[in-house]
């Protein structure tokens, strides 16, 4: 009796939590919050651009060292910013003593790359003509690290653009179509992604299934000899960790600088 009242809760919890997603992928709009924990760690200052919030975070106790670093945050492109991210970017902000442009870009399903771009393309470029290069880092984890590529592959078509220092990936989803053969050998060793739940985010992302193979959309399809000074960090046990190695390979055909840096386990 006691396990079929366990079962029939667990049921009960995953048609709510399936209901929860529905609902958001037909009447979602999610936007970013600032943690009051986080106030106490790091300094957040929320300003406005194309009427979305652009979070700036600094250390608490030190000033900026002139730094700065252009995040854009993961969550499968329907996701705001999570715990997880807010602990981390406070940690980052701390540690580097840099300045943290984080913006709160539009989300799928309501939006699609295109929306997204004309927020985070532009803002880029406003914070590029104002910092000198060497005081300019691009960073971006899982998705956010997927838009992070697709950014500067789209920058470097233009001569005079201003590229950042460097440009650090967490985890990128490189390639929302998810059909590399090896994410199979993958997939079972992955406790936090699942591949036909990303395909669903990546569609909704791209807006058709036509559109997931845009440079835009997944970046592996990119021109990536437009990036200099790539540093990936992904983990074995990560299915989007095929791609990165695919990636690699197609730089080193482009004779691309590249470093890939290899962790023993899934970073999301």
């Amino acid at each position: 009796m006691k396990l079929k009242i366990i079962i029939g809760i667990a049921i009960m919890i995953i048609i709510a939590c399936i209901g929860a997603i529905l609902l958001y992928f037909f009447t979602g709009n999610v936007s970013s919050k600032i943690p009051d924990n986080i106030i106490k760690e790091c300094n957040v200052k929320e300003e406005k651009y194309q009427n979305r919030s652009v979070f700036v975070i600094t250390p608490k106790e030190t000033n900026p060292n002139g730094q700065f670093i252009y995040y854009l945050h993961g969550g499968s492109y329907v996701a705001e910013l999570s715990t997880a991210h807010w602990k981390f970017l406070s940690k980052l902000a701390q540690d580097t003593k840099a300045s943290i442009i984080v913006p709160d870009y539009p989300l799928t399903p309501q939006y699609q790359y295109q929306e997204t771009f004309r927020m985070v393309e532009p803002l880029y470029k406003v914070l590029a003509s104002t910092v000198e290069k060497e005081n300019l880092i691009v960073m971006g984890d899982s998705a956010g690290g997927g838009m992070a590529l697709s950014l500067m592959e789209e920058i470097g078509k233009e001569e005079d653009a201003k590229k950042p220092s460097k440009v650090i990936l967490i985890s990128p989803w490189l390639d929302v179509s998810m059909e590399n053969p090896k994410i199979q050998e993958v997939e079972e060793k992955d406790k936090m992604l699942n591949r036909e739940l990303l395909k669903m985010a990546g569609v909704a992302y791209a807006g058709s299934e036509e559109a997931v193979k845009e440079p835009l959309v997944s970046p592996i399809y990119g021109q990536i000899e437009n990036v200099e000074n790539l540093v990936i960090y992904t983990g074995t046990n990560d299915i989007l960790n095929p791609d990165v190695y695919a990636l690699k390979e197609k730089a080193k055909k482009k004779r691309n600088r590249y470093t890939s840096r290899r962790n023993s386990r899934s970073s999301t």
